[in-house]
């Protein structure tokens, strides 16, 4: 390349942006995060460069502090990628097959995201009928304590929940709820590939939760089904014939996907 064709390449250089892109292509590409020491040593600067970009990676919750002195990404920019165009393409796939999910099933579905350390609901499709849970679209949900958070935790590796849950926590850094049986469950859930649990915000509300897998096998999102008992309607089906109905539209989600699910129980 000439150096008038460098010149010109380089005329709208962002030195502190390229900094900080560096870091960030640096960590997306490694395990275990690093230290500062080492991020200087592979991008072949000082220490001291990279000081003050690190710490407002950090307060920005782009980077996070791990183990104390390594850095890792968070899934901030995931989430940002979430609400985005993929999102609403994933939206566009999922509302014909929520919609005859909802007309078989007799009940109200919704699909959710993880979105800067919550659930998020993207989609809400109501019940046929009177009865009905729903779910305001864009509503922020619990991600210890819903179908869809827990699927959304079981279908990412170890380290991509430890980094889900960390985001969730935040700054209070409250790890109570992350006993050794909810890490448990995590994995039955991910084994069985369904969560059933009883909502615990509505009484006599039963949650199915199925993932909606990506080409890489993680869940990009959670297709859940608040379900209720219904009375005096000839042919609704049960739970067990409802969370197969969950199951079975999110497997043919996954396929719009792109992941190669096969056929899941």
């Amino acid at each position: 390349m000439s150096s008038l064709a460098e010149d010109e390449n380089d005329r709208y250089r962002a030195p502190a942006l390229d900094k900080g892109l560096d870091i960030l292509e640096l960590l997306a590409a490694v395990d275990g995060g690093l230290t500062q020491a080492e991020i200087a040593k592979r991008l072949d600067r000082s220490t001291n460069e990279f000081y003050r970009m690190l710490d407002r990676l950090v307060k920005r919750g782009y980077v996070t502090r791990i183990d104390g002195d390594r850095f890792a990404l968070t899934l901030k920019l995931f989430g940002l990628a979430q609400l985005h165009a993929p999102v609403r393409r994933l939206v566009s796939f999922a509302v014909p097959l929520m919609r005859e999910l909802a007309e078989s099933s007799r009940q109200a579905n919704q699909l959710v995201v993880f979105d800067r350390g919550y659930p998020v609901v993207i989609a809400q499709q109501e019940a046929p009928g009177y009865w009905g849970i729903s779910i305001r679209v864009g509503s922020r949900i619990s991600l210890f304590d819903t179908g869809s958070g827990h699927v959304l935790l079981a279908f990412h590796s170890k380290e991509e929940r430890e980094m889900m849950i960390a985001e969730n926590l935040g700054s209070s850094g409250d790890q109570g709820k992350v006993t050794p049986e909810f890490l448990a469950r995590l994995d039955q859930i991910r084994a069985r590939g369904y969560e059933m649990m009883p909502s615990a915000q509505t009484a006599g509300v039963i949650n199915l939760s199925a993932p909606v897998l990506g080409a890489d096998g993680k869940a990009i999102a959670a297709l859940t089904t608040p379900y209720i008992t219904l009375i005096n309607a000839p042919g609704a089906p049960d739970i067990t014939n409802s969370i197969h109905l969950v199951v079975e539209t999110a497997r043919k989600l996954s396929e719009l996907a792109g992941a190669d699910v096969g056929t899941r129980g």
